[in-house]
């Protein structure tokens, strides 16, 4: 207190000294500066950072401590349940058990399916499918009558246990077709006149399958088919094929059991009056050990046949490898593949006739023992809409069935396949390099295409060309469904150039001769588009081979020109 007194006494002594002095006259004087001045650092001082304090009272800070009294307060505030947002779906596509589809088109042409699912009991089902396919011809520039017509009717019955699944199914098939292919250059026209062509094949067929879980005893099915025709041939084809599971040490051993039987007979040969007949017993194992490591997965196995030929009282047997592997090298990106198999296969007239049903009820029935398929490639996606598959393959096989024309035969002016319109199975061994790739794009929910291709190069020995197959393959497969009601679709197919050998009439010395007759490559363009009135109806056209070429699928076999029908399908249930 003292010192703060003594400052406020010298201040108003300061005070009045200051006014004393300015209250005196000093006059009026003019001062002359003769160098300004000029300040340098050394008459500056520094302030310090931190001053000195003089106080006569210092005290320390306190600590300041922190009490929280936390009491409840009451609230009337009620907050809102939270609500998921509402996401629209769709409407699940109704599924009915039974359709319907009636076509009519150019060639007075008919397409009729009815497929039908009825439910027995609880666990079990009968399937009933037909199908019809017919067109009255008028190719141009074909001679002989070019109708066909192909029907179907397949029952089925399944039944589902709790460990096991038991199907069996009956059926009968009707084909009728023409030996049109008649090269007037070839045959004069006298000779056709009155000529039948037309032949009917007949089918009927009986199988059963079944299946078993957790067990050692996966499967096993039985079929049987008789398939002859008009005119006078038969064959019998029985196969049975059980097949084991066993696991050993933590990998997987797999049992195939093969029995295959097929006999058959033709009632004369092409050249010769002499019945043709053919009967063989092949009774194969197929075994194999699956290895899964990771990303790799192994099967290690081998095929040992026996084959008996009846008529002939041979046999043989045969040993197949049967190798297979893929590694992930990338997920799903990139899976690496490879294998190496053989097998014996059995030979049928009955699958002649689906491959080319314009043959003679007069061929070499014989199996086909294909000693080895060597291939290696690589599959998986480039997205995750696009998916790819290349693949190469070498394949070796001893008595590859080849389709080669007929020769003509006008001594026997009687048969409707005796004048070079008809074809024969020849045997060869036939060494095929194949390079193989596709794509499969889904662009979106609506809209899918699948382009492949594949190409072919063949060593024969006997025969001087591989007939009728063909250089390379392609095809271009779309689906768009273009609104919830409209649809549509495309199939494009590229078939290069194919060998045939024409023969002129071999059993007579006049004008013998015979060449090979290159067959020219064809584009065929398909097209459909359908609008789909609601779940139950819709309507379709489409049109085939769209460029309208006459191209020939087997030598002097040109096909429809631009065939085109309309049509509605219909789904119902009972």
């Amino acid at each position: 207190m003292q010192t703060s007194l003594n400052r406020i006494s010298a201040f108003f002594i300061v005070f009045f000294i200051t006014g004393a002095v300015f209250s005196q006259d000093l006059g009026s004087e003019m001062v002359e500066v003769v160098k300004p001045y000029t300040p340098s650092i050394s008459d500056a001082f520094k302030i310090k950072e931190k001053p000195a304090i003089i106080d006569s009272v210092n005290m320390d800070k306190r600590e300041v401590q922190y009490r929280i009294f936390s009491f409840p307060v009451a609230s009337t505030f009620s907050p809102a349940k939270g609500r998921a947002t509402a996401v629209e779906r769709e409407r699940p596509v109704k599924v009915y058990d039974n359709y319907a589809t009636l076509g009519f088109g150019s060639y007075t042409s008919i397409l009729a399916e009815f497929y039908s699912n009825l439910e027995v009991t609880r666990n079990s089902d009968l399937g009933i499918f037909f199908t019809h396919n017919s067109a009255q011809g008028g190719i141009e520039g074909v001679v002989l009558d070019d109708q066909f017509y192909d029907s179907e009717l397949n029952l089925n019955y399944t039944s589902r246990g709790r460990k096991s699944t038991w199907k069996t199914e009956v059926g009968a098939l009707h084909q009728l077709y023409n030996w049109y292919g008649v090269n007037p250059n070839m045959v004069e026209d006298y000779l056709t006149e009155g000529l039948d062509p037309l032949h009917n094949y007949f089918s009927v067929y009986a199988g059963s399958e079944v299946r078993l879980e957790d067990s050692f005893f996966d499967k096993a099915r039985a079929r049987y088919r008789f398939f002859g025709d008009d005119f006078g041939s038969a064959e019998h084809h029985l196969s049975f094929r059980p097949s084991l599971e066993i696991p050993i040490a933590g990998e997987l051993f797999n049992t195939n059991l093969v029995l295959d039987y097929v006999g058959g007979s033709f009632d004369r040969g092409y050249f010769l009056e002499e019945a043709l007949d053919y009967t063989y017993l092949n009774l194969g194992l197929e075994s194999g050990l699956v290895i899964l490591r990771d990303d790799l997965t192994l099967n290690l196995g081998a095929a040992i046949y026996y084959r008996q030929n009846l008529e002939k009282s041979t046999t043989g047997v045969y040993i197949y490898p049967q190798v297979t592997a893929s590694y992930r090298m990338a997920g799903e990106y990139f899976v690496a593949y490879a294998g190496l198999e053989g097998k014996l296969k059995e030979n049928t007239y009955y699958n002649f006739v689906q491959q080319n049903p314009f043959v003679s009820p007069t061929l070499d029935v014989q199996p086909t023992d294909q000693q080895y398929d060597a291939y290696v490639g690589a599959k998986g996606k480039l997205s995750n809409t696009i998916g790819y598959n290349l693949r190469g393959s070498f394949v070796s096989e001893d008595f590859k069935p080849l389709f080669r024309a007929n020769p003509v035969s006008s001594f026997r002016n009687n048969e409707g396949y005796a004048y070079g319109n008809s074809f024969s199975v020849v045997y060869d061994q036939v060494n095929t390099i194949s390079a193989f790739g596709e794509l499969n794009m889904d662009l979106s929910r609506n809209f899918n295409l699948r382009v492949n291709a594949e190409y072919f190069i063949y060593d024969t020995d006997i025969e001087e060309e591989a007939w009728n197959l063909p250089d390379f393959k392609a095809s271009f497969l779309a689906d768009y469904q273009i609104t919830e009601n409209w649809f549509a679709g495309a199939n494009l197919f590229l078939v290069g150039e194919r060998k045939d050998r024409r023969y002129a009439d071999v059993l007579t010395a006049e004008n013998a001769f015979s060449e090979i007759v290159t067959l020219s490559s064809y584009f065929d363009i398909n097209a459909n588009l359908g609008y789909r009135f609601n779940d139950r109806l819709s309507i379709f056209a489409k049109g085939n081979n769209l460029l309208g070429d006459n191209y020939e699928t087997w030598m002097d076999y040109p096909v429809l020109g631009l065939p085109v029908m309309a049509g509605a399908t219909y789904q119902f249930d009972f």
